[in-house]
């Protein structure tokens, strides 16, 4: 695996030298656009609105629409001259309680790891952290962009966490919430007990992407059969529901999750007994 940045970790007079390394992979399929008649994959081309003519590369510049319609251009220069020194370091300004912070904030995590010389202060600084509960709040420069970060003690390692900035997240007052509905104390009661009986110990290893496996397989499926149409299986249609009594919604999933419980624990109790071969 390739460190993507390499600077350090700065806070107080501490300096700890590190590299930063992905810490999620996208398991996304990508696909081409083809010409149907012969599968010839399809180029995109930059074309001016004006008059759809196509636009070379050297006649292209940046700009920023302040009004519908209406553009300012911005020149290599008006970059530079607003552009931040890359420090290649990763400045701690606070420290603030984990528990404090809305995991809205968080969106994207790197792994760090420490560099030459740089082994004991970030043992000390990781697990200052994991005891404290606390997060490095950090702004770094990575490539031509700043970012708000969080580091942050997670199972032995340092974790550069990038953030959101505040003005960043969506205002959930502008929402068509119910505030002042009070639900009945069944249905509270109710809706309780199958929270209680669907929960469970996080296991992440529990959770697939349904939908790539599916596509995947009926992937696989054409590329054996030469790329010829496969006949569709039928789907299982499922009866149209209609809440209407919302206690007798919440007893029948109780009943049901209740039944898949009891099942799992016969099963795990009283496996199946395999007949031995002739």
């Amino acid at each position: 695996m390739r460190a993507i940045w390499k600077g350090s970790i700065s806070f107080g007079l501490v300096n700890i030298p590190i590299a930063l390394y992905p810490a999620t992979r996208k398991e996304e399929l990508r696909f081409r656009l083809l010409r149907a008649k012969d599968l010839s994959p399809v180029n995109y081309k930059r074309v001016a609105e004006a008059d759809g003519k196509e636009v070379p590369w050297d006649e292209i510049v940046k700009g920023y629409e302040y009004e519908k319609g209406k553009f300012v251009v911005l020149k290599d220069e008006d970059f530079q001259r607003v552009d931040l020194e890359a420090t290649q370091t990763v400045d701690i300004q606070d420290f603030v309680d984990l528990d404090e912070i809305d995991p809205m904030f968080f969106y994207k995590p790197y792994y760090l790891e420490p560099q030459k010389g740089g082994d004991k202060a970030y043992v000390l600084l990781r697990d200052a952290l994991e005891e404290s509960k606390k997060v490095g709040i950090a702004k770094v420069i990575i490539k031509t962009r700043q970012y708000l970060a969080g580091v942050k003690a997670e199972d032995g390692v340092l974790v550069l966490e990038l953030m959101h900035f505040a003005e960043e997240l969506a205002d959930t007052g502008k929402l068509h919430v119910p505030k002042k509905l009070e639900p009945r104390k069944k249905e509270m009661d109710m809706a309780k007990a199958l929270i209680d009986s669907m929960s469970a110990k996080w296991n992440p290893e529990k959770y697939r992407d349904d939908y790539r496996e599916a596509l995947m397989e009926l992937i696989e499926e054409k590329v054996e059969a030469g790329g010829k149409e496969i006949e569709e299986k039928p789907k299982p249609k499922k009866a149209p529901t209609k809440v209407i009594d919302l206690v007798s919604v919440l007893q029948q999933s109780l009943e049901k999750t209740g039944g898949a419980k009891k099942k799992t624990k016969r099963a795990a109790e009283h496996p199946p007994r395999h007949k031995k071969a002739a």
